[in-house]
């Protein structure tokens, strides 16, 4: 049985970055200035570059490619970590508020520094994150504070908190944008919208180290496997359920709020990709969070490239085309879970 799980496994992972590799392939060679395989190949190996080939593939294309890659990694992980914390497969950064909240961070800090926010400077690309960490901890605090019934997270309660807390925060948010000035005004509605459209490698290095709590997470996967069980259960294993509960959720938000900073809140990909790798190779979590990861990947790319192209010449944020695609898969979750 291990020996076919791992098959699985390995195929599963392996379709999953062909898909990826097709996606990337699409993304860059396609768009408003078409590009050869061979154009990009010679780009990229620097034999006789083009400037203009440079500018389309190195300032435009791929660092929107790659960003797009780190945000639904990001996104698909921590989605299968707080699945299996609350046991709660509806439950997802977006659902629960975790987004919402980095996000109202995120534009208080636009609107604390309007005027003068420029998203291509260092100062700029490093604080935000750090803005939505604190507006996703705010979050989560929240939810347990509303959540927890005689010491308990009440995952059918956790739901409708979650709502309740992102539709607050929503409305703050929006308060705060219609303070604005334009120009931040703008900006802030096209990031609010979940873009990736201003993409640049700046980005990409400030969501690099956040991976650093991938490990920390896999690492601990053996522990969501425990949660599935009733938390007593749990204890009387020797596991200190409320220490891996925060450090496990602390990663999760680290990842969401590193994400929110730089694409606004992508909706649904967390809800997808951890329903995806369940159903496609079991339930051990030491599976689930990489192909998690792969799979969100691919849904972030994927609906970045459909926005760019299937409406050209207008674009589509990819928030918004993968909530044409989560909001009937949220449907269909609520239809089985009534049955």
């Amino acid at each position: 049985m291990p020996k076919l799980s791992n098959a699985r496994f390995w195929t599963v992972l392996g379709s999953s970055l062909v898909l990826i590799v097709i996606v990337a392939y699409l993304s860059v060679t396609n768009g408003t200035f078409d590009l050869s395989v061979l154009d990009v190949c010679k780009t990229l190996l620097r034999i006789d570059p083009l400037p203009e080939h440079d500018l389309v593939v190195f300032e435009f294309r791929l660092p929107r490619l790659v960003l797009g890659a780190l945000i639904g990694c990001a996104l698909g992980t921590a989605g299968a970590v707080i699945q299996g914390v609350t046991r709660n497969g509806l439950a997802d950064p977006g659902i629960l508020g975790i987004n919402a909240g980095a996000g109202m961070a995120v534009v208080l800090f636009m609107f604390l520094f309007q005027g003068v926010l420029s998203t291509t400077s260092w100062w700029s690309v490093l604080s935000m994150p750090l803005f939505g960490l604190i507006g996703g901890l705010i979050a989560t605090a929240v939810i347990y504070l509303f959540a927890t019934q005689n010491g308990r997270l009440d995952a059918q309660r956790l739901i409708l908190v979650g709502i309740a807390i992102a539709s607050g925060f929503g409305a703050i948010t929006m308060y705060l944008s219609l303070k604005m000035n334009p120009r931040d005004f703008e900006m802030a509605v096209v990031w609010l919208s979940g873009s990736i459209h201003s993409a640049n490698w700046k980005f990409v290095v400030m969501m690099l180290p956040w991976f650093l709590l991938v490990p920390v997470i896999w690492f601990r996967s053996h522990i969501l496997d425990l949660f599935q069980m009733e938390r007593d259960s749990v204890r009387g294993l020797g596991v200190s359920v409320e220490r891996e509960t925060n450090i496990l959720l602390l990663c999760s938000i680290g990842l969401v709020s590193a994400s929110v900073a730089v694409s606004g809140s992508i909706g649904f990909v967390g809800l997808i990709a951890p329903h995806l790798a369940r159903r496609l190779i079991g339930w051990q979590h030491r599976q689930i969070i990489p192909i998690s990861g792969v799979i969100g990947m691919a849904i972030v790319m994927s609906g970045d490239l459909i926005g760019r192209s299937v409406f050209a010449p207008a674009e589509l944020a990819v928030g918004i085309v993968i909530s044409i695609i989560g909001v009937p898969y949220y449907v269909y979750l609520l239809m089985r879970t009534k049955k």
